[in-house]
């Protein structure tokens, strides 16, 4: 497949407290087809900590 599916942007940063749901959304991403960006930021708003976590599409191989 070469664009995501559901007309999902080939760019996505998921945010989120730091907790089983937010690694659910990510793996379900990946499970998409998304690749990890970099690695996670990791915040503190007082209350919780809050991550985020940047996701890209796989570009196609580039043709000779």
């Amino acid at each position: 497949m070469s664009t995501p599916p559901d007309g999902l942007p080939v760019y996505r940063v998921l945010t989120g407290p730091d907790d089983a749901a937010f690694c659910q959304r990510v793996s379900e991403a990946i499970g998409l087809g998304y690749e990890l960006h970099g690695g996670p930021a990791v915040t503190f708003n007082g209350e919780n900590v809050i991550v985020a976590q940047a996701l890209v599409w796989p570009a196609l191989p580039q043709r000779p």
